[in-house]
């Protein structure tokens, strides 16, 4: 029954051995975010005009669409035309 006492681990032992296990979780749930979120980091060298007008000439948006992103992209107001 008295164990711990007698060649077992002691209260010292056992904080050791909680604070590595802790470390080595967190270390692998760091790696796998890290792993997991830097193929979703994208940085775009074209300007938001330019993935525009690629988008229109691929056919993914139709005339109308495009006219309306241009139009918010240059600062105009959709009903009115106004510049804000």
């Amino acid at each position: 029954m008295n164990w711990y006492r007698n060649g077992g681990m002691d209260g010292g032992s056992i904080l050791l051995m909680t604070l590595s296990w802790i470390i080595i979780l967190g270390v692998g749930f760091w790696f796998v975010a890290w792993l997991t979120r830097r193929d979703k980091v994208y940085v775009s060298e074209e300007t938001p005009r330019q993935i525009l007008d690629r988008r229109f000439s691929l056919g993914e948006i139709d005339a109308q669409e495009y006219a309306q992103a241009k139009r918010l992209l240059e600062g105009h107001s959709f009903e009115t035309g106004e510049i804000r």
